[in-house]
């Protein structure tokens, strides 16, 4: 869960989220999802903004996503509450930009040095390509991961969004995708509050 400091607090509430990773790991996709389940299903106001890197595919990318209560006076993200990191490049980049208390989530395939213990590590991409068939659909997985490791978005209002925008023909990969993603971010959380029980 994301823990807020007295003085973000006060900012209407203000989430920044990233999802990062390379071009045709589906970040772009990703993020407008997620604006979208927000804005539309769940009453708050939101900004996507997106980067793209010198290649369509396999250059630097990134998607952001402001999520407020209140108006967003500026849309882009200027210290993250939560990372969402798909390779070793983007967590090195963007860590710096994460709060004390901010939220890193890493594909532990491809994330092997992590700057944090305090992380969530999941392999995103052998869950895709095993459980669902694909690597394609490793975006939905991470997705699904965040909606129950953060309870930022409802995974209700991710699956309506997703069915209304997946390639016709993909709907039942990409509503696995969400449901393994989520499977194992609750499974995770779980497993860190137990942890947390039993050191103290």
């Amino acid at each position: 869960m994301i823990k807020k400091s007295k003085k973000d607090s006060t900012d209407s509430n203000r989430i920044e989220i990233r999802l990062s990773g390379s071009g045709g790991q589906g970040l772009i996709f990703a993020g407008v999802l997620l604006a979208e389940s927000v804005g539309i299903y769940e009453g708050k106001n939101v900004a996507q903004t997106q980067s793209y890197g010198p290649e369509a595919r396999g250059g630097a990318s990134r998607s952001d996503v402001v999520i407020a209560d209140g108006p967003i006076y500026y849309p882009k993200s200027m210290s993250l509450d939560i990372l969402i990191a798909l390779t070793q490049q983007a967590c090195d980049e963007y860590y710096p930009a994460l709060k004390e208390y901010g939220v890193l989530i890493v594909d532990s395939g491809l994330v092997r040095q992590l700057p944090t213990d305090n992380a969530y590590a999941i392999p995103f991409t052998h869950i895709a390509r095993t459980e669902v068939g694909t690597p394609v659909v490793t975006n939905v997985v991470a997705l699904g991961a965040l909606a129950a490791i953060t309870g930022i978005v409802n995974v209700k209002n991710l699956e309506k969004v997703l069915l209304s925008r997946a390639p016709k023909g993909t709907e039942e990969k990409n509503k696995l995708a969400l449901s393994e993603g989520y499977k194992i971010g609750k499974e995770l959380l779980k497993q860190r509050e137990t942890e947390l029980v039993e050191r103290f």
